[in-house]
């Protein structure tokens, strides 16, 4: 008999089972086998690796992290691990889904608690939590129970689990209070009983750094190699029966290329160079049509990092799955480029993670801390840079402020509790990298859908006033009359939206009626108060009367009421509305005479509107094709009248002259110079040309073409050690962040005056200060300090008053772990004109 009811366990059941890493196929195979003994059905995906899931009933999958995972949610279909199965046919029934889902937001779903001696309202408080978060509750002590909610060890259940050396952790209600207060399941370990080490030991004592496993292949969004392992087949199965395209904006060298493409090819995939045909989509930036179109249509979308974990660890994973395996959101998050942002209690590949997170979302990051920086993102409450952050009003958080704020796509609040919970003897880079992208904010910034219907979908859309209007009209049109397409919907919808002005004057007289009656005849008398003549009416009813008048007038009042409250200049709408109200107010007026003038006034502004035709739009300069800045150039240099005619003639032709080095596109200039404007525009990557080109546009009267006018300099080339063609490619990578994370200091004295060299290292994404002798770096243990020493540059020429300054220059790097540069101004003119670092002691002025 028992044998019979196990056989029909999941009769009924329909299954899906995910293999992966987590799910070899072997043991897949074990479980299916297990399944269709007992009366399920397992289904065998396509050949594209998907279910027809209106046909099943039950996923088996030990992760939420597969391709179907969102469209089964919607279907609410169950998602298992299969520890479900194992547990259904020990009680010999199906258990319930919930404390066995894979979804890593019910942080409890593996927990069967047990609560022992805490208080009631306590116990019902955790109790609730822990069933709220996916895991179960049990009074008695049982072998599938995995946690003992305890303050010690003096009850029952804890004597009873240590007698029988049962597998489950007995530890204090304060680890489910943490767990909550973060959204995070943390190490029970610090919380556990006999002994915990919240107790035991102080918050500020050494806690070992951590790992996490949701980071590893993900803390960069631009891996710099593929890091395949070496017992890793050769064949990627994970390209099988796909069609991948690879967008032009991430710049691989053809090398790089060829190896992906290869590996692709091998692995059953396809390439392709058209967003129609592909499957999954890699790019760097969260912009373009491809991206766009890829996103809106189901398109796998992710970036170089996620394709290189795919082949490293050939397995699907979501790409929105990892923060960094997203492509970036091009200029960062709205707001954060006001953030300076450092860093501490990370390390590791955690640490790398964060950094590049900071500065994905356009957030400055810092190495050390300065009293410029406002946020200090900690693991732990206890560092010199948690005190010095809370001594400087720094704002401190924890990581999953800089997650959750990248995932939502705009800053969180910073009052939110969860940010600024710190657990006592918890390194938070434990639970690093679990945060997911939220994919209704994406969708809402980045791909909109068309707000405008196609053509087809035109007589779904229309208003309820026309569809009571075709609906009127049925009866009396042929289904001949009909287009399958809708096409007679559209053609009758245009004529509603744009009539003509007689009709629509027409329609506002009909409307303007005082009272509603029966439509009289065409040889019938209206008097001037709007009513019928004394013509004795039928024998009708009342009644009759007012049902026919209202059933006559039903599609107008319809169409009047919609069209009242449509706003825009099209006639029918907001104005028409305002018109027949005035024209009523002036119905109930008490003299003829105001009604007969108003009337007139109207008419005659419609008629002097329709005489003026419409407004003549405004012609002014044509859109801005080019902005350009000009250095050395002697056309203009002895008559400034010139300069503002010449300057007016190319704005003219689309080109803007501008001063500000950030904002050019095009750079002219006689000959490579060392000049503050040429340095500084050098570092945007503009197009160079020589000034031959602003003569060549005003004397054609067009922009002419770049090409012919390249800048070509070889004495100043091998004056300067460079190639201007291989400079703008370098400073177009490294998008005015040449200088970036790079502490250049400057002394007063310096020759040439102090701004025009601040102006050259903040142009390059370089931090710049002058230094007058009194120390500026905080002291930094080199202990504590994870990256180890990074040069720090100071600029000086030679002058007594200079000199005094190197020492305790020298002394201040030093004491903050850094190592002193002092330098002088050819080092930064070097860097800025080759836009590489370039590092040679002939650069000291001091040894």
């Amino acid at each position: 008999m028992a044998e019979e009811k196990d056989s029909q366990l999941f009769e009924h059941c329909v299954f899906a089972v995910v293999t992966g890493k987590l799910l070899p196929e072997a043991q897949a195979a074990s479980f299916t086998e297990s399944l269709e003994q007992c009366g399920g059905q397992v289904l065998e995906p396509s050949r594209s690796g998907k279910w027809p899931l209106d046909r099943v009933t039950h996923i088996i999958s030990a992760t939420s992290d597969f391709p179907q995972y969102l469209e089964a949610r919607r279907a609410l279909i169950n998602v298992v691990e299969p520890r479900w199965i194992t547990q259904s046919l020990l009680k010999g029934k199906q258990s319930p889904a919930r404390p066995f889902t894979p979804d890593p937001n019910l942080i409890f779903s593996k927990i069967n608690l047990s609560c022992a001696d805490i208080p009631q309202g306590d116990k019902d408080a955790i109790i609730g939590a822990v069933l709220a978060m996916g895991g179960m509750e049990s009074s008695s002590l049982t072998k599938q129970t995995t946690h003992i909610c305890a303050l010690t060890l003096d009850h029952p259940k804890c004597q009873s689990a240590i007698d029988k050396k049962l597998s489950c952790r007995i530890v204090l209600p304060h680890w489910f209070d943490d767990c909550l207060k973060l959204g995070k399941r943390i190490d029970e370990t610090p919380y556990e009983l006999p002994d915990p080490e919240i107790f035991r030991l102080k918050p500020e004592d050494d806690v070992a750094m951590p790992s996490s496993d949701h980071i590893k292949g993900a803390s960069t969004a631009r891996p710099e190699k593929i890091d395949v392992p070496t017992d890793s087949p050769r064949r990627l199965d994970v390209f099988k029966d796909k069609t991948v395209m690879i967008s032009e904006d991430l710049q691989l060298n053809g090398r790089t290329r060829k190896v992906i493409e290869d590996l692709i090819n091998g692995g059953g995939g396809a390439m392709t160079t058209t967003i129609y045909n592909a499957d999954w989509f890699i790019c760097q930036w969260r912009e373009g049509r491809d991206y766009v179109y890829a996103s809106q249509n189901g398109t796998e979308v992710g970036n170089l990092s996620w394709l290189y974990y795919l082949i490293t660890h050939n397995t699907w994973t979501s790409p929105m799955r990892r923060l960094l395996h997203y492509p970036l959101p091009k200029g960062g998050l709205p707001g954060f480029d006001q953030y300076a942002i450092t860093l501490s209690n990370y390390g590791g590949e955690a640490r790398i993670y964060l950094e590049n997170l900071v500065m994905a979302t356009g957030a400055t990051f810092t190495k050390s801390m300065k009293q410029e920086n406002t946020h200090l993102i900690t693991a732990r409450s206890t560092s010199e840079k948690y005190t010095a952050a809370k001594e400087w009003n720094i704002n401190i958080i924890n990581h999953l402020w800089i997650e959750e704020s990248y995932a939502r796509c705009q800053a969180q609040t910073l009052s939110d509790p969860r940010y600024s919970h710190f657990p006592p003897r918890t390194n938070l880079g434990e639970v690093i990298g679990e945060t997911e992208f939220d994919r209704k904010a994406l969708k809402t910034l980045y791909f909109p859908k068309e707000l405008t219907p196609s053509p087809t979908k035109l007589a779904s859309l229309k208003r309820p006033a026309m569809r009571e209007k075709d609906r009127n009209l049925a009866s009396s049109r042929d289904d001949d009359d009909v287009s399958m397409n809708g096409e007679e919907a559209e053609q009758e919808e245009e004529e509603y939206v744009k009539p003509k002005k007689p009709v629509a004057k027409a329609r506002s007289k009909s409307l303007t009626s005082g009272q509603l009656s029966t439509p009289a005849g065409k040889n019938r008398r209206v008097s001037s108060a709007g009513k019928e003549n004394d013509t004795p009416s039928s024998t009708r009813s009342a009644k009759d009367k007012a049902l026919s008048t209202l059933h006559g007038l039903a599609s107008d009042i319809q169409l009047y009421e919609k069209e009242k409250k449509r706003k825009g200049p099209i006639w029918g709408g907001e104005r028409a509305a305002n018109k027949i109200d005035k024209q009523r107010s002036l119905e109930r007026s008490s003299s003829p005479a105001i009604r007969h003038e108003a009337e007139e006034e109207e008419f005659s502004a419609e008629e002097q509107e329709e005489k003026r035709g419409p407004k003549r739009q405004k012609t002014g300069l044509p859109p801005i094709e080019m902005r350009l800045m000009i250095t050395g150039y002697s056309g203009w240099a002895p008559n400034s009248s010139k300069m503002d005619a010449d300057k007016k003639k190319l704005r003219e032709l689309g080109i803007h002259v501008v001063e500000d080095p950030t904002n050019c596109t095009h750079l002219a200039a006689p000959m490579m110079v060392r000049t503050k404007k040429f340095l500084c525009a050098l570092a945007s990557g503009p197009t160079v040309v020589t000034t031959d080109f602003i003569e060549a546009c005003i004397k054609e009267g067009d922009i002419s073409d770049t090409d012919k006018f390249v800048l070509k300099d070889s004495t100043n080339e091998k004056k300067f050690g460079v190639k201007l063609k291989d400079v703008v490619v370098r400073a177009k990578a490294n998008k005015r962040s040449l200088l970036r994370r790079v502490l250049v200091y400057c002394t007063q004295d310096i020759p040439n005056g102090p701004s025009t060299f601040q102006d050259i290292v903040q142009a390059n994404g370089g931090t710049f200060n002058l230094y007058r002798g009194k120390p500026i770096l905080k002291k930094t243990n080199p202990d504590e300090d994870d990256t180890g020493p990074e040069p720090v540059y100071l600029l000086s020429g030679e002058k007594p008053v200079e000199k005094k300054l190197w020492d305790s220059f020298t002394k201040m790097a030093e004491e903050a772990n850094m190592i002193p540069r002092i330098v002088s101004t050819e080092w930064l003119l070097d860097t800025a004109m080759a836009q590489q670092h370039k590092w040679d002691k002939k650069y000291l002025v001091s040894g």
